[in-house]
């Protein structure tokens, strides 16, 4: 698995200051996606425990309120497990502080089974659809695309 990047400092990606990682790899090719250069899979840098461990101490700052995980494509399955990975090491340290996390699946067709989602509080899910483009939207990109309260829809089922 390998990343694009990571802000230590972001404020476009969720509510407050928060780290910001760019997961590298990416199928769905939206068109005018802001993200084109995460697409290939063989790009960025490469994901290891010392990269969590490096996240990690950059949300130790108190300014930071949570961590924000986005791509190229964090729940892909060649990335699901990094995600995962990162997700419970950064809740099982930062129990307070939230994460947000951005994907083109589907909370209730693709994922709504998977582990990683035990940790994320917030998921802006569905492919950006440049058609269905609109500026006024807080935290997302189209209007197809959901901002979902992952801790209530699980306990509501």
């Amino acid at each position: 698995m390998r990343y694009n990047k990571i802000r230590k400092m972001d404020i476009s990606n969720g509510p407050g200051v928060r780290v910001s990682v760019f997961m590298q790899g990416c199928t769905f090719n939206c068109k005018n996606c802001f993200n084109q250069e995460t697409h290939d899979f063989n790009g960025g840098k490469e994901f290891t425990e010392e990269t969590i461990k490096h996240i990690l101490s950059l949300c130790e700052n108190e300014n930071i309120v949570g961590l924000s995980i986005l791509g190229g494509e964090p729940m892909h399955p060649k990335n699901i497990e990094g995600t995962t990975k990162l997700a419970k090491a950064f809740k099982e340290k930062f129990p307070d502080k939230t994460i947000w996390c951005w994907t083109g699946f589907l909370f209730d067709k693709d994922l709504k089974d998977k582990e990683v989602l035990q940790y994320i509080d917030v998921l802006i899910d569905g492919q950006y659809v440049d058609e269905l483009h609109d500026p006024k939207l807080e935290w997302r990109g189209s209007s197809n695309q959901r901002v979902i309260d992952v801790k209530k829809v699980l306990v509501k089922n």
